[in-house]
């Protein structure tokens, strides 16, 4: 009965009556051939602006996500697919330049009246109001909670399941975490749970890597205590946290609780806030910030302006094209201004700035009619 809750599609299922795939793969199958899961190749993960092929990207970033939950949920009896779904689908909201960009975007809307710009709510705005010309992708409410409830960023070491909701109940929720990102709204899944425990196992050791790559921080410099429980490589650290997550919660009750232990919990809080001061808020990471923030201001008024009539900036012209017309008619300019600018990779932002601010050699003369 709960799995059936938890399949629930806001549209009917005739079309799903008929296919030959489970409803959770169907959703990890849609989530692939969206546009939105195409635009995760370029947009960057924590090092932005910076030449090097080495660096994580959200591409990889989500796909490391999906291995590692659903080798911990082959253990666990969760279902894989259901875990496929959310993990791919979870950061499709994020805007260029990652949790910068999204501040940056914010700040823009809230005094636009459009209240907070929020990754996870924009994730689900792709896949139920954007994609497929505006008629979304209608994915099941199991996906779409644990997409909504995903909190990577949080110190959360344990969670345990809520049980099934309603779409009532969704919205409810979807409109809470608009208007406070920190509020506490967990997910109603087993895999939903695991998938946000998971986002943290596969970020936390492999951004440690790519700062330890661009020279910001040395491996040495990791805490003793974070080296003597977790080790002090990506693989050891991943390796160490999946370990002891699949032990920990190992003969456990499908609505029980799933957690770290508390030795690892305690180190892996450690590695996030050394991650935090010494990564994500350090002065060397956010020295183009200013810049960065600058342009989103400049797009966001100059695609409002042009959302206000009949676009002529060709990047806000293709942006329409792939929606329904009614779209520009339920939607104020700064809506759609949002919406654009949180479907930009970071290049095509940077390459919209360089085409509004920076005046282009005109081929040929012009010429004067007789």
């Amino acid at each position: 009965m709960e799995k059936l809750l938890q399949c629930r599609r806001r549209e009917g299922g005739e079309q799903e009556a008929l296919d030959h795939r489970q409803p959770w793969a169907m959703d990890v199958d849609r989530i692939l051939h969206s546009l939105a899961y195409t635009r995760y190749i370029d947009k960057t993960q924590v090092f932005y602006l910076l030449k090097n092929d080495h660096i994580t990207h959200r591409v990889l970033h989500v796909q490391m996500v999906s291995r590692i939950a659903r080798t911990i949920g082959r253990e666990l009896n969760l279902d894989a697919d259901l875990i496929e779904a959310i993990a791919l689908g979870h950061d499709l909201g994020h805007a260029p330049f990652g949790h910068d960009g999204e501040d940056y975007l914010s700040e823009l809307c809230q005094k636009a009246g459009l209240g907070r710009f929020v990754h996870a709510v924009m994730s689900v705005r792709f896949l139920e109001r954007i994609e497929k010309r505006g008629r979304g992708l209608n994915l099941t409410l199991g996906t779409l909670d644990g997409i909504l409830c995903h909190d990577g960023e949080s110190d959360f070491t344990n969670l345990r399941p809520q049980g099934p909701i309603s779409f009532e109940e969704f919205d409810r929720r979807l409109n809470l975490r608009r208007e406070n990102p920190l509020a506490p709204i967990f997910p109603m899944s087993a895999e939903g749970c695991l998938v946000r425990l998971c986002d943290s196992i596969s970020y936390v050791g492999r951004d440690l890597e790519d700062a330890i790559e661009v020279g910001l921080v040395k491996r040495g410099e990791l805490p003793l205590a974070v080296k003597k429980v977790l080790g002090d490589t990506n693989g050891q650290i991943i390796y160490k946290l999946v370990d002891d997550l699949r032990r920990n919660c190992a003969g456990r009750e499908p609505d029980g609780l799933i957690a770290f232990s508390a030795p690892v919990a305690e180190a892996l809080t450690e590695l996030k806030q050394f991650n935090r001061e010494r990564i994500y808020y350090n002065p060397q990471v956010k020295s183009d910030g200013p810049k960065i923030k600058r342009l989103y201001t400049i797009l966001f008024e100059r695609l409002s302006e042009e959302f206000c009539a009949e676009p002529q900036l060709p990047q806000a012209v293709d942006f329409l094209k792939h929606l329904d017309p009614d779209y520009p008619l339920e939607h104020s300019p700064e809506e759609m201004a949002r919406d654009c600018l949180a479907a930009m990779t970071d290049e095509f932002f940077i390459r919209l700035s360089t085409d509004i601010l920076i005046p282009a050699w005109r081929v040929g003369v012009f010429r004067r009619e007789i």
